[in-house]
């Protein structure tokens, strides 16, 4: 039976919720500086970990494995960590999990290259990346579904807009902190500074950020006063995948998947076209993408805070919408290379950006809402990780469509379905921002 909160509930945050919220935030933080630290602070240092003479095509599936492999990770960890979250309390599943992922990156920090350890050097940062990505999958299943359930009903959509928000500031920090190593400390090849040392103090930064989340987080958040109160369910898992739950879970797989297939055409995609057909510098590009996700750290909490007035349903399948058909347009004027300035370039990628990505601020709080206490970690974690792996093939994706499409419009054709995608999932769902999210567990339609 669903439950909707129909009183006048207070609006103000306790001491408690934003010390909750903001834990929530600085964790999302420390978790996306962590996965960027192999894409931007060590992809100029590879050369470290890689036998010399390596072919451009066995280096690309280096690189894939390591993304890979903590790809793989983060639904693993979502499953185990939300396991616990639901059984033995989200806050200390968010202290073990963020503890783990500081302590592997530190590790990583201090591997040996290739000239130490051969090809055993790289096999053990694919390995620990792995590692990594399954702690790094428990931090936002159990810290998030904390925040969000000490948050009023009228201020869960901006206090999820918020926490996500932390996305796009932890790459530019990365970015920036890259950046400024590289115009003091060179990578022009295997022994030069950076490729030697100089990409291991991002590495320490974000063990070192890590480990003051956890020091900040024991003395300062409580355990979630929903999940103290509720009846706790005996096996989580089990419960997810019956009934009424496995049917939420399907339809947040399929709104899930347009998400993450968006979100790869716009970050993982896009960046590479700005330097391979539009000719820009890999310094530029990356100026360009400093500046698109510091306003992205405005517009997730936007999003969120749009979607409390709209409701959630109402907003994802606008979103849906967007994405399937203005988002397409302006991504192909960009990629056309018929922008004349790099200053309309700059404003086009942060419209094309706010508009495919912007829905990432209800969607957090959405799935939350989605499903009741006893399993809204289990149901949070899984339901954002786990519909990932589809969209992560994009590549091949692509690879099939260039034989109709030119390469660099393929990712039109995909943005399309992402959009038919979202605004399905959303259809086909229930609007949750007013359902309760209380002790008593019922918590969502599915409740």
């Amino acid at each position: 039976m669903t439950e909707i909160d129909t009183g006048r509930t207070t609006e103000a945050m306790s001491p408690d919720a934003r010390k909750a919220v903001f834990g929530a935030w600085f964790g999302f933080v420390v978790d996306m500086f962590d996965v960027y630290l192999p894409i931007v602070a060590l992809a100029p240092a590879m050369a470290y970990f890689e036998p010399k003479g390596l072919s451009p095509g066995a280096a690309a599936v280096i690189a894939a494995a390591i993304f890979t492999a903590t790809l793989i990770g983060r639904p693993v960890g979502a499953i185990v960590f939300g396991h616990f979250a639901d059984r033995i309390g989200r806050r200390r599943t968010a202290i073990v999990s963020v503890l783990g992922f500081g302590v592997t990156t530190l590790v990583i920090a201090c591997l040996p290259g290739h000239q130490a350890w051969g090809v055993w050097a790289i096999v053990a940062l694919i390995a620990l990346r792995f590692v990594d990505g399954v702690f790094l999958g428990g931090e936002y299943t159990s810290a998030t579904p904390l925040a969000l359930e000490y948050s009023p009903r009228r201020r869960r959509g901006i206090v999820g807009g918020f926490i996500v928000s932390g996305y796009p500031l932890a790459y530019c920090l990365v970015a920036i902190i890259t950046y400024l190593l590289l115009r003091v400390l060179p990578a022009n090849g295997p022994d030069s500074p950076y490729v030697q040392w100089g990409w291991r103090i991002p590495f320490v930064i974000g063990a070192l950020l890590a480990f003051v989340f956890v020091a900040w987080f024991v003395r300062s958040v409580r355990e979630s006063e929903s999940w103290a109160g509720s009846e706790k369910a005996r096996r989580p898992l089990v419960d997810l995948f019956t009934g009424s739950n496995l049917r939420g879970l399907a339809q947040v797989f399929v709104l899930m998947t347009g998400v993450w297939l968006t979100l790869n055409m716009m970050s993982a995609v896009l960046p590479g076209l700005l330097t391979s057909a539009l000719g820009l510098t890999s310094s530029t590009t990356t100026g360009l993408l400093i500046i698109v996700y510091a306003v992205l750290v405005g517009a997730y909490a936007g999003g969120g805070a749009l979607s409390q007035h709209t409701g959630r349903r109402r907003y994802l399948m606008g979103s849906g919408v967007l994405i399937a058909t203005l988002v397409p347009v302006g991504y192909g004027v960009i990629v056309s290379g018929s922008v004349g300035s790099l200053v309309g370039l700059a404003v086009l990628l942060i419209v094309v950006n706010i508009l495919a990505l912007s829905m990432w601020g209800a969607v957090t709080p959405y799935i939350n809402e989605r499903f009741a206490t006893s399993v809204r970690a289990s149901g949070f974690g899984v339901g954002y990780s786990l519909a990932v792996i589809v969209p992560s093939f994009y590549a091949f994706y692509q690879n099939g469509l260039a034989a109709f499409v030119p390469p660099r419009y393929t990712a039109l054709v995909l943005l399309v379905l992402a959009g038919l995608l979202v605004f399905t999932g959303a259809a086909i769902g229930p609007e949750t921002r007013d359902v309760r999210m209380g002790a008593s567990g019922h918590a969502g339609p599915n409740a």
